[in-house]
């Protein structure tokens, strides 16, 4: 028995299409992944053309994970340690 696909990355341009005078439409797609190894691969690819990606572990598998499209970078491996150092501070407003 082969094993399940277990991941999921949705993805798509950051802009929307025109298709006529009325409406706007947003195309994403979604590709499965047995690993998650498989699935940041693909993710690297995507966010190299300049689109926008989310990802997480299909149903039922557990335990769940997503990742949001504003950790999507740090989750592939693609962020400086200092950009991961600085996203993971908590904000201090300046008085």
């Amino acid at each position: 028995m082969t094993q399940p696909d277990t991941w999921y990355v949705a993805f798509g341009p950051d802009k929307t299409i025109k298709s006529d005078d009325r409406a706007t439409v947003v195309v994403r797609s979604t590709r499965t992944f047995k690993t998650e190894t498989d699935a940041r691969l693909f993710t690297i690819q995507i966010l190299a053309k300049g689109w926008s990606a989310n990802a997480g572990t299909l149903n039922p598998h557990q335990p769940k994970r997503t990742i949001a499209a504003s950790q999507i970078e740090d989750w592939a491996g693609l962020a400086s340690p200092r950009e991961r150092t600085e996203r993971s501070r908590p904000f201090v407003p300046h008085r």
